[in-house]
């Protein structure tokens, strides 16, 4: 009997000298940061902000907000951005624009009915600010996320995307002038 537990002995000791114990293991550490790819353009239409600081182009989404789209679109072509500012930046949150009185209080004067869809808030989204508790009362006013704000999804009308210049979005300081909107 005692034969038959140091051989038994014997294989476990060689087990355990032959196969590294998983507790030795490095902890894992954390995944690298990897920056997101490039948007996959679209059949647009697509609006340029041209700033100081440098050009952001945006693809606007007609097919999930029809309304939305057709009223941002009509302000630009007016000239109705031109030389407005981004009066609110939240860093790691977003940036937003649209407002006349430069303050987050002005808009153009005509409210835009929400139109909820499917887009996630990710880094670049383009979306229509509002009154919290009035999911109608969007305006001019838009903003950009600076990082994904998936809280923010099914909440907010999103109607376009960041497709060049998102390295530029964290650069943007309040007070930033979009000197020119255009329609591409």
């Amino acid at each position: 009997m005692a034969g038959w537990r140091n051989a038994g002995l014997a294989s476990l000791l060689c087990l355990a000298i032959f196969i590294p114990p998983v507790f030795a293991q490095a902890p894992p550490t954390e995944k690298p940061v990897v920056p997101p790819a490039p948007p996959v353009r679209g059949p647009g239409p697509y609006v340029l902000i041209e700033m100081d600081r440098g050009k952001l182009t945006l693809e606007l989404f007609p097919d999930v907000a029809p309304k939305t789209v057709a009223r941002f679109t009509e302000l630009v072509k007016k000239g109705f951005y031109n030389g407005m500012t981004f009066s609110r930046v939240m860093p790691r949150f977003l940036i937003q624009g649209g407002d006349l009185t430069g303050d987050g209080t002005g808009g153009s004067g005509q409210t835009i009915r929400a139109e909820f869809n499917d887009k996630k808030h990710q880094l670049g989204t383009v979306g229509m600010a509002r009154l919290t508790r009035d999911p109608d009362s969007a305006d001019s006013q838009f903003y950009i996320c600076l990082e994904p704000q998936p809280f923010l999804d099914g909440k907010y009308t999103v109607f376009g995307q960041v497709v060049e210049g998102l390295d530029l979005l964290p650069k943007i300081q309040e007070g930033d002038v979009m000197k020119k909107v255009s329609l591409r």
